[in-house]
């Protein structure tokens, strides 16, 4: 049963508008709406399934950031991508507190905390995925938990991540809340999103796999972020591209687009119009998905 949402999860304004319906081509082939608030701009599922029944949803072999080991070409560029960009990451919280306190909430299978681990970094993650989790453990032992609620009240961190995670998390606003808490202050909070302004989400519409819908309960641009840092009481300091992001988003989409197309039809045109959506992007905000650096103040 779904559960249908009476108040903006963001700003929590009663003033929203039904803006479109997007299939979930990934998995169920069920078609969700997307809301629009009139005060902070966010899109958001609704109604969308609850916490508990949104498990489902998750079970398909394409979902690769919760798997270890590829098992198609896709998933295979998809994880060559992932093991440069850990490493780019690993470089880019350098820049704010080398050999620090990393919190990786939503940490997959925890390659990104073990990268930081070894470059000296004191790492702990969350990750609510159980497969995912498991994997994890193998290669943090227990430093990675299942809730935030499992870290020790006196856990703080230099920095806390949340790479393509802020977009999953039912309960926002307390989530959200309760990381703050972990965060020291003057401590960076970076947050990776999908952009659903970017050139490539507008030029695939409706088929746009980065609405990945119901897993996505929130669709955010520059305009919702602002608000997402009034809301929070944090300072925006940096925003910075992940380019690699509308390659990959568009190959998704020339799929859900025409499935009838060979695959070697479907890479060149996605490299074609991932380019272009780079191009297109006139400032770091407006790439296919942007990281936002927060500070606490």
């Amino acid at each position: 049963m779904l559960e249908r949402l009476s108040k903006c999860p963001l700003c929590k304004s009663g003033l929203f508008l039904n803006h479109s319906e997007i299939t979930d081509y990934a998995v169920s082939k069920e078609s969700f709406i997307l809301c629009k608030c009139s005060n902070c701009q966010l899109l958001f599922t609704n109604p969308r399934p609850s916490q508990k029944e949104i498990g489902p949803y998750y079970n398909f072999p394409e979902y690769f950031s919760h798997e270890d080991n590829a098992k198609s070409l896709t998933q295979w560029i998809y994880q060559k991508v992932r093991n440069y960009s850990i490493a780019k990451k690993v470089s880019f919280i350098n820049q704010f507190s080398e050999k620090g306190s990393l919190l990786d909430y939503g940490c997959g299978t925890g390659e990104f905390l073990n990268a930081a681990k070894l470059k000296g970094w004191k790492v702990a993650g969350i990750e609510p995925n159980t497969k995912a989790r498991t994997q994890a453990k193998l290669k943090l032992q227990n430093k990675v938990k299942s809730t935030i609620s499992e870290l020790k009240k006196d856990s703080n961190f230099d920095v806390i991540t949340l790479f393509h995670v802020l977009e999953h998390i039912h309960d926002l606003r307390k989530t959200v809340k309760k990381i703050l808490k972990h965060l020291k202050s003057e401590g960076y909070l970076i947050i990776a999103v999908p952009n659903h302004q970017s050139w490539d989400a507008k030029n695939y519409g409706k088929h746009w796999a980065a609405w990945d819908v119901p897993r996505h309960l929130y669709h955010f641009d520059e305009t919702s972020m602002k608000s997402f840092e009034v809301k929070f009481g944090l300072t925006l300091k940096d925003t910075k591209p992940m380019k690699f992001d509308s390659y990959y988003v568009s190959l998704l989409s020339e799929g859900y687009l025409d499935k009838t197309t060979s695959l070697a039809s479907r890479y060149l045109t996605a490299m074609r119009k991932g380019f272009k959506s780079n191009r297109a992007a006139k400032s770091p905000g407006q790439f296919s998905s942007n990281i936002f650096v927060f500070q606490k103040k």
